[in-house]
C-alpha cells in the first residue's frame, strides 16, 4: 500500500506533468530532457541501494520472484491532481477533446434519430478492464499492471511523451505495458484512459497495436478524445474501413466546424467513404460533392476520400491524384493514399515525424521495396521484431529478379543464414553491419542478423567479430546464446563484447573495477567517456557493482546516480508499488530523444534499476546493453 507521503508526492508530480521539452543534451554539461519541473532536485540525496532480486522475464528468466502477488485490495486511489481532466496535455490529439460536447445534444428538428446500439448484454465490454494482451509469457504484465498509481497523472504523461523514444528495448517494454489487459485506475474515465494509451502507441509507430486497443472499447462508450484517436489509429494503419463502426458515434456541429474545419470535414468525408464502401453510392456522392464545394475541386484531402469511395461497390469513379503541389504529409494523406495502393513521394515522408516510417513498414498494400525502405527504421523503434524484419527482407528477395539480387541486402541476408561456412556467413553479416547497403544503418543490420549470429560457433578464431556477433544476438534477446562467448572474451575489457556481456549476460562477471570499465570505454574512438558512463550505470543498476564501490565509481565516472529529481523519484515510487506498466511509462519520459547520445547515464541507471525492481531484469539487461551498442 502507498503511504500518505508518497501520494502527496504524486499529487505534486502531477502538477509538473505539462510542457514537455527536449533541449539538446551533452554528457559533459548535461541539460535535462525531462519536462519542466521534473528535474528539480529534492533536498535529500540518499545513497542508492541495490534492489532486491526480482524474477526476470523475456529474454531469459533468472532467479525467483521476490515481489508479493498484487491483489485487488491495492486498487488505485482517486486523483487530487491539478490535471483533473483526463487526457490534458500537449498532444495534438488532446485538442480534439471537446469541452462543449454537450452542445451537440441540443434539440435540433433536423438532427438524425438517436442511434440504437444493438449489443447483447453478454457481449458488452466494461471499460473497467481494457487491453488486448492477456497471455502470460507473451509480455502480459497482469491485471494490476498500473496498480497504486494515479491514472489522471499517467494519462497526462502519456499524452505528452514525444515518441519514438531512444531505446528499442524500452519501447518494446512500453508497448507491452500499454496493450496489457489491465484494470483502469479509479480516478479516470475508461474510454479516455484507453485513448491516452492508444494515442501514445500511434506516436510510437505502433499503428496496428493502437487500432486493436481502440477497438477493444464498445463504440457507444466512446468519448470525443477516443473518437479522435480512433481516427488517427485507422489512418496510421491505412485502414479507413475501421472508421465505419465509429463514424456514426462522433458528433460534429457547426460550432465545431468554425473552430476546426478540417477535423469536422474529415469526419464528414469518413461518412462518405463508409457509405461508398457499403454500396450506398448516392449518399457517398452527395457527401463528396459537399466536401469538394467546401475544400475545392483539386484539394487532395477531398480527392483521396473519393479514391477510397471508388474502391467500393456500385461506383464508377476514377480519380487521379497529383502530388506536385502537396507540401507536407499528414496522417489523413498517408492513410488514404496507402489504403488505395498509392505511393507517397519520398520527399513528403521527411515532412512528418519518424513514426510514419513504422506505419509504412506495417502497411500491407505497399510493395516489398517500399516496405523494406522503412522496415529498418521500424525495427530500430522496436515496432518490428528481428524475425519480422527478416520476413520483410525475404519478401523483397522473392520480388527481386534473380539477375538483380547479387550484392543486395536480401541476398546478403540469405548468405548470412545459409552460407556454406562460418567465414562466408560472417562476411555477409559484415556487409549488413556496415550500414551502407540499401541505406540501412548499423543497428538495423545487427537486428536482422541476430539469429544468423547465433549460428556462428564460439571460437577464438572469431574473437575479432565477437562485439558485433554478441550485439546482434542481444538485439533479439538471445542472451544465453550470447553469454557463451564469455569463454572467448574472458576478462578482456579491450574487446568490445566484454561490456555487452558484463550487463547482458544472465550471469554477472566478478571483480569489475573502474579501470576495466575505462578500458572498455576506450574501445570507442569517439564516445569513450559516454560508453564508460553507460557501462557503470548499467552495472550499478543491475547490482553488479558492490555497494561499497558504487559511490566512489559514481564520482569517478561523473554519473550523479544519487541526485533525486521529481522524475526519478516518481519512477522509484512506481517500482516500489510493483507497478510495471507505470514504470514503463515513466521510463519513456527519461528516454525522449532521437538517439542515445542525448540520454544522461543517470537516466539509464534509474530506468534499469526500476525495471529490475518490478521483475523485468532480462529486459533491463537488454536496455543496458543497447545503450552500449548504440553509442
Amino acid at each position: 500500500m502507498r503511504t500518505k507521503s508518497n501520494w502527496i508526492v504524486l499529487a505534486l508530480l502531477s502538477s509538473a506533468a505539462v510542457g514537455f521539452s527536449i533541449p539538446v543534451l551533452g554528457q559533459d554539461r548535461p541539460e535535462s530532457i525531462l519536462p519542466t519541473g521534473f528535474n528539480d532536485p529534492e533536498p535529500a540525496k540518499p545513497k542508492p541501494a541495490p534492489p532486491s532480486e526480482p524474477k526476470g522475464d523475456q529474454p531469459s528468466s533468472p532467479g525467483t520472484d521476490s515481489a508479493p502477488n498484487p491483489s485487488p485490495s491495492t486498487a488505485p486511489r482517486k486523483a487530487h491532481s491539478a490535471a483533473a481532466k483526463s487526457g490534458s496535455g500537449a498532444s495534438d490529439l488532446v485538442a480534439a477533446k471537446d469541452a462543449k460536447a454537450a452542445d451537440a445534444e441540443e434539440l435540433d428538428p433536423d438532427a438524425p434519430l438517436p442511434i440504437i446500439v444493438d449489443i447483447p448484454a453478454q457481449s458488452r465490454r466494461s471499460t473497467a478492464v481494457i487491453g488486448t494482451l492477456n497471455v502470460l509469457g507473451d509480455g502480459d504484465m497482469g491485471l494490476f499492471a498500473f496498480q497504486n498509481f494515479n491514472g489522471v497523472y499517467l494519462s497526462s504523461i502519456m499524452n505528452q511523451i514525444k515518441a519514438p523514444i531512444a531505446s528499442r528495448w524500452s519501447s518494446i517494454f512500453l508497448r507491452r505495458a500499454l496493450l496489457t489487459r489491465s484494470q483502469t485506475p479509479a480516478d479516470i474515465q475508461g474510454a479516455d484512459w484507453a485513448a491516452s494509451r492508444a494515442s501514445l502507441l500511434v506516436r510510437m509507430g505502433e499503428s496496428n497495436a493502437s487500432r486493436s486497443l481502440v477497438q477493444a472499447v464498445d463504440v457507444d462508450q466512446y468519448t470525443p478524445f477516443l473518437g479522435e484517436v480512433a481516427m488517427e489509429a485507422a489512418l496510421a494503419s491505412a485502414d479507413p474501413a475501421a472508421l465505419c463502426g465509429v463514424v456514426d458515434y462522433v458528433k460534429t456541429t457547426d460550432k465545431d466546424l468554425a473552430a476546426d474545419e478540417m477535423r469536422v470535414m474529415r469526419w464528414r468525408l469518413a461518412k462518405a467513404m463508409c457509405s461508398g464502401l457499403s454500396g450506398e453510392s448516392s449518399v457517398a456522392n452527395a457527401n463528396l460533392e459537399r466536401a469538394r464545394n467546401k475544400l475545392g475541386e483539386t484539394n487532395i484531402d477531398a480527392l483521396l476520400p473519393e479514391k477510397v469511395v471508388g474502391a467500393g461497390a456500385n461506383t464508377r469513379r476514377s480519380v487521379k491524384i497529383e502530388w506536385e503541389d502537396v507540401k507536407d504529409l499528414t496522417s489523413w494523406r498517408f492513410g488514404l493514399a496507402t489504403a488505395t495502393g498509392l505511393s507517397v513521394p519520398e520527399r513528403l515522408y521527411k515532412t512528418m515525424g519518424p513514426q510514419v516510417r513504422a506505419w509504412q513498414a506495417l502497411a500491407p498494400l505497399l510493395p516489398p521495396g517500399e516496405r523494406m525502405a522503412a522496415a529498418d527504421t521500424a525495427a530500430e523503434f522496436g515496432v518490428l521484431s528481428s524475425q519480422a524484419l527478416v520476413n520483410v527482407y525475404a519478401s523483397r528477395y522473392d520480388a527481386t529478379d534473380p539477375a538483380e539480387r547479387a550484392g543486395k541486402p536480401p541476398q546478403l541476408l540469405r548468405e548470412a543464414y545459409a552460407g556454406a561456412t562460418p567465414e562466408t556467413r560472417i562476411a555477409a553479416m559484415k556487409a549488413l553491419w556496415k550500414g551502407t547497403v540499401g541505406g540501412a544503418n548499423r543497428f538495423a543490420g545487427l537486428i536482422v542478423t541476430a539469429r544468423a549470429a547465433a549460428t556462428i560457433p564460439v571460437s577464438n578464431s572469431y574473437a575479432a567479430d565477437a562485439p558485433n556477433l554478441v550485439a546482434a544476438m542481444l538485439t533479439a534477446g538471445l542472451d544465453r546464446t550470447a553469454a557463451k562467448w564469455t569463454s572467448v572474451i574472458g576478462g578482456e575489457p579491450g574487446n568490445g563484447a566484454w561490456g555487452l556481456l558484463a550487463v547482458g549476460s544472465p550471469q554477472p562477471m566478478a571483480n569489475i573495477s573502474s579501470g576495466m570499465i575505462d578500458d572498455f570505454g576506450g574501445t570507442s574512438e569517439t564516445n569513450s567517456k559516454m560508453r564508460a558512463q553507460f557501462l557503470f550505470a548499467g552495472l550499478a543498476a543491475l547490482g553488479r557493482i558492490s555497494e561499497a564501490d558504487m559511490e566512489e565509481m559514481a564520482k569517478h565516472f561523473e554519473v550523479p546516480i544519487g541526485r533525486q529529481t521529481k522524475w526519478n523519484k516518481a519512477l522509484g515510487l512506481a517500482a516500489e508499488a510493483r507497478s510495471p506498466a507505470s514504470v514503463a511509462v515513466l521510463a519513456a519520459v527519461g528516454l525522449q530523444a532521437t538517439d542515445w547520445s542525448k540520454i544522461p547515464a543517470a537516466h539509464l541507471f534509474h530506468i534499469v534499476r526500476a525495471m529490475r525492481a518490478v521483475g523485468y531484469e532480462a529486459e533491463a539487461r537488454m536496455v543496458a546493453a543497447e545503450a552500449l551498442m548504440r553509442t
